[in-house]
């Protein structure tokens, strides 16, 4: 275990490894800097509560490096602290009690400042909308200590009947509606919070453990050939009815041509932007770095989008060095001229990956192509793919309908034989 003096160089040279690890201060024994796989960084004091080697371990966190915690504050808590240990005071016992007494508003709080280092910002953003709208209106002043399986099954009913829900206020965007959907995600949520509590010692179980979440309908709304011609209409009405900002326009392009996300595409810089090797080389994304091909209708669209030396974006905010906050209503305008009633933008990445299984691609390569990570996520598009399964089930059809016809006698039945192999079940 690496020893040194706690200094700013020594916290700030510290870098993080495939597992949590300590460096002690040389010069206060028990002071030390705790150092996660995420890259965080807490001062802490170890120390026995109690006298003799049996005396249990107990580690104080004093807080996460910054302000106001510096090496040097940080010592000066942990020589008080310290000071209180050698008088017989238990502080971190004393915190654990205090904690335990925690509301559930509050633990969702110290979850929120010490439990999400390793979540991306769209998943802290989506976390921090459902603790706001859900847990805490219907569980936020109970106590973690009394909170049961009851509950958290009572949580689940009142947001999917939409107890919760908020009035739309008629803009575009995302507003709590509640529904089956959005009680799964609260259950999930809070049974990871409730694990957080357990890994603090905060509770010994997670009543969250258990609760049957309700069935989750995946969307699956794919642009016809016929939408697609309506909506290139429309986005070429609306470069010139708004005065040819462009950026809009070519954003919802590019999510239909490259079936990325909003974010990946609102986000892009161009230095990410790599037109000699056709593809884009994300950083970040959902499941992590990642490199998009691009296609030549998407190449054409970035080939021709005015650059400026006040933006790195591709999509160009309306500040300097800003990405484009949104684009919802364009989108809400630019669908309803093109009677696109019922689909989302996240649609068009649905309809990039639609068109590549109709065409016959298997699901392994559309998968590679829109980044996911599991294979049970592209599994959404395989009624749509050419298989074998499918022509087999063709053949089939034609035989029995041949059979049926009234000149069936005359004309001899399709035959099963693919290329003078017998079919794979194996029946004559």
């Amino acid at each position: 275990m690496p020893t040194a003096k706690l200094t700013k160089r020594t916290v700030d040279t510290a870098q993080p490894t495939a597992q949590t690890y300590l460096i002690r201060d040389t010069e206060v024994k028990g002071f030390v800097l705790v150092i996660t796989p995420y890259g965080g960084k807490s001062y802490a004091v170890d120390y026995r509560a109690g006298r003799g080697r049996r005396a249990r371990k107990r580690r104080i966190t004093i807080g996460k490096h910054g302000s106001p915690w510096t090496p040097d504050t940080a010592r000066r808590e942990a020589l008080q602290l310290l000071a209180e240990i050698g008088r017989g005071f238990d502080p971190a016992g004393m915190r654990q009690a205090e904690l335990r007494a925690l509301t559930i508003s509050e633990l969702c709080d110290l979850y929120l400042a010490e439990g999400v280092s390793h979540k991306k910002p769209s998943t802290l953003k989506a976390d921090r909308a459902r603790i706001t709208h859900h847990l805490k209106p219907l569980l936020g002043s109970m106590r973690l200590d009394s909170i049961t399986t009851a509950d958290v099954e009572r949580l689940l009913s009142d947001v999917a009947k939409g107890k919760t829900a908020t009035p739309s206020s008629g803009r575009p965007g995302s507003v709590p509606k509640g529904g089956q959907g959005a009680a799964g995600q609260c259950v999930a949520l809070i049974g990871t919070i409730l694990a957080f509590a357990m890994k603090r010692g905060l509770r010994s179980d997670n009543p969250a453990h258990g609760v049957k979440k309700p069935p989750v309908r995946k969307m699956e709304r794919f642009l016809s050939e016929q939408e697609m011609a309506r909506l290139a209409t429309s986005l070429t009405a609306e470069l010139e009815s708004h005065h040819g900002d462009e950026y809009p326009v070519a954003a919802i392009k590019l999510l239909l041509l490259t079936g990325c996300r909003k974010g990946e595409i609102l986000g892009l810089l161009w230095d990410q932007v790599d037109l000699d090797n056709r593809c884009l080389r994300l950083p970040d994304s959902k499941t992590g770095a990642k490199i998009v091909y691009l296609n030549a209708p998407a190449i054409a669209v970035l080939s021709t989008l005015s650059r400026t030396t006040n933006s790195p974006y591709v999509i160009v905010g309306k500040c300097d060095n800003t990405p484009r906050s949104g684009i919802d209503k364009v989108w809400v305008r630019v669908k309803k001229r093109a009677e696109l009633k019922d689909v989302r933008l996240h649609d068009l990445r649905h309809s990039f990956a639609s068109i590549g299984a109709i065409g016959g691609l298997s699901l392994p390569v559309i998968g590679a192509l829109l980044g996911h990570k599991h294979a049970a996520t592209t599994a959404r598009y395989a009624h749509l793919s050419a298989d074998p399964i499918r022509a087999a089930n063709e053949a089939i059809g034609a035989r029995i309908a041949a059979a049926m016809a009234s000149d069936a006698v005359r004309s001899p039945a399709p035959s099963l034989l693919v290329s003078g192999k017998r079919s794979a079940s194996g029946h004559k």
